[in-house]
């Protein structure tokens, strides 16, 4: 017989029921192997037996609509083959193991990128949670840079923190002088090892302040700032989309801890080439390329 207990209220529950209301209240995170390649890589342990990616991605979202079916809050985080096997190495873990897999899935929950499952399909859910991955990874990268340059041998200032104070008050001054709308923002930042891009997304009623994510404004301002700390070639690029009117796009180059205006010419030889080939595009219709404007940012006191 089922172990009984008084509820506060006089009702009886037993313990399993009590259980699962309470798994229903724990919160879950599911590791997803998005790439089929990285699926491939699963495959070698005994312990994971998919066969077929696409027929595992299909589990995948029926386990996910059935935890959101009970209203458990689920969030949704990338796996990833190597980086699995190099956590169970260094902790000391069997691969071909369930545990270690959920041991895993926890530890990159708790500091990598997730997206919340709110009913998503998998198809939206999967470059979703790619491009947290992404912006994860890139914001590392630009948080390593700005923490191994040091103090400035003339100052004795912390370049990198110099360099984030500067870029946070360039990003600041470029939102409140864009004025209302939705904006769009990217910001372009070459270095020796790769191209780093920052996206940003913010909203301003027309007497209002500027509406946007902490974490997404931070992010931005670490990539912007290597640009200023390195001295390297950037931009940044601002879309304005508001009601009734064509969108409105806008550039800047980055050159000694401050934002250039670029002519409207310039803008679109920018909008208008292909990144990665150099090839011309055709322009998009309904968008007007402006020359960029002055945000008003003073010049830095000194360039480190």
């Amino acid at each position: 017989m089922a172990h009984i207990r008084q509820t506060g209220r006089g009702r009886q529950r037993s313990a399993p029921s009590m259980r699962r209301a309470l798994c229903r209240e724990a919160p879950r995170t599911v590791g997803l192997l998005v790439d089929p390649e990285d699926f491939a890589a699963m495959r070698r342990y005994r312990s994971f037996t998919f066969e077929d990616h696409d027929a595992y991605l299909r589990q995948a979202e029926g386990l996910l609509r059935a935890l959101a079916a009970q209203g458990t809050h689920t969030t949704v985080a990338l796996f990833d083959p190597e980086d699995y096997a190099r956590f169970c190495a260094e902790s000391g873990l069997d691969p071909d193991a369930h545990p270690s897999r959920s041991r895993y899935t926890a530890e990159i929950a708790a500091g990598g990128a997730t997206v919340a499952y709110t009913g998503q399909p998998i198809d939206t859910l999967i470059p979703l949670l790619v491009s947290r991955a992404v912006r994860q990874a890139t914001w590392e990268y630009a948080t390593t840079r700005l923490d191994g340059l040091g103090d400035c041998a003339d100052c004795g200032q912390d370049i990198g923190r110099a360099s984030f104070d500067r870029a946070s008050h360039l990003l600041t001054r470029l939102l409140e002088t864009a004025g209302p709308g939705t904006h769009h923002l990217v910001c372009s930042v070459p270095t020796e090892d790769e191209q780093l891009l920052a996206v940003l997304r913010t909203a301003r009623d027309t007497d209002g302040p500027v509406r946007l994510a902490p974490s997404e404004g931070a992010e931005f301002a670490t990539v912007l700032a290597v640009g200023v700390a390195l001295g390297t070639r950037g931009g940044v690029v601002l879309r304005t989309t508001e009601p009734g009117t064509p969108d409105r796009v806008h550039g800047w180059r980055l050159h000694r801890g401050s934002l250039l205006p670029l002519t409207a010419g310039e803008v679109f030889s920018a909008y208008c080439t292909d990144a990665d080939t150099g090839e011309p595009v055709s322009p998009e219709s309904g968008v007007e390329h402006c020359a960029g404007f002055d945000i008003g940012a003073d010049e830095p006191e000194a360039h480190h």
